[in-house]
């Protein structure tokens, strides 16, 4: 891998990391489900115009856009809306991983090594770490539904191997179109039908212009720069060279948290992080160099 090209891999978990930073500024001027309804509503329309529709079954770019995009970024804002602290988000996300491991195995058959195994344990013991200390300190719900968010993303990728799609990046700019009308329902029923419309309308004024920033960031640079890059990276790269890079995104997203906000991560999180971390990369499987699901254009978490 080129000096150049480390670069640009180590941009994109810097701008993924970055990513949940300005997801928390978003949330202060956005209800969770409408901010994840519009992060991919201004990316659906460009797509539904320009982009020429992937060859791929409905029904697997249905499961991806639903697991990998809805039920993924809802769970999460709304898991940061209701106390989860933004940098270890960015951390237990990355559960997302070994749940792909394993229900690739109960849902698959797909044959798991020993490694892999290994790492799923390793990275399930340090959630289990990061839940004992949240226990002490804060409601176990927002770690809940992190790991639910995890849970989606996994379950999205499953699908997106089955769909074995024609241009992966197509497939993923598709899935936008996916989300947003079960996001805006979401949104209506559980925080009102005004409620988000309201906030949109708030925010083209000075006091809201930060959830504007905070939305075109989580848009242009973390979607479609991030997933730009990374998957031209891995059209020349094989993804066992490619994928380790995504493990500085939660090491971003800590330090980001922890300068800006200043969530300071108690000693007990910082190691079970650190060992999620570990687990993770672990327990990832490296693949041919021609062998890419359309996941790898994103990462669990690993883009927010």
């Amino acid at each position: 891998m080129s000096t150049r090209d480390r670069g640009l891999a180590a941009l994109v978990a810097l701008l993924w990391g970055l990513n949940f930073l300005a997801v928390r500024i978003g949330l202060d001027h956005f209800p969770p489900f409408f901010l994840a309804a519009l992060r991919y509503l201004l990316l659906a329309v460009p797509v539904i115009l320009f982009v020429p529709r992937p060859k791929v079954p409905l029904r697997w770019l249905l499961a991806y856009g639903l697991g990998f995009g809805a039920l993924q970024f809802g769970l999460l804002f709304l898991a940061i809306d209701v106390g989860m602290p933004t940098g270890l988000s960015s951390v237990v996300l990355q559960a997302a991983a070994p749940f792909t491991v394993l229900l690739g195995m109960l849902l698959l058959s797909e044959r798991v090594s020993g490694k892999q195994i290994g790492g799923v344990v390793v990275a399930i013991l340090g959630l289990v770490v990061i839940a004992v200390d949240r226990a002490q300190v804060a409601a176990l719900l927002p770690l809940i539904l992190t790991l639910l968010a995890a849970l989606a993303c996994a379950l999205g990728m499953l699908a997106g191997r089955l769909a074995k799609p024609d241009s992966p990046l197509r497939f993923t700019l598709w899935m936008a179109v996916v989300p947003p009308i079960p996001l805006l329902a979401l949104s209506a029923v559980m925080e009102g039908p005004s409620a988000g419309w309201i906030a949109l309308g708030k925010s083209l004024s000075l006091e809201g212009l930060p959830g504007l920033a905070a939305m075109a960031y989580i848009v242009v640079l973390g979607t479609v720069v991030g997933s730009g890059i990374w998957t031209a990276l891995l059209k020349r790269y094989p993804a066992s060279i490619v994928a380790p890079f995504t493990m500085l995104t939660p090491v971003v997203g800590i330090g980001a948290a922890w300068i800006a906000l200043n969530e300071t991560p108690s000693a007990l999180a910082l190691l079970g992080s650190t060992v999620v971390i570990g687990g993770v990369l672990l327990g990832t499987p490296p693949r041919p160099a021609d062998v890419r699901s359309p996941a790898d254009s994103e990462t669990a978490g690993k883009s927010s």
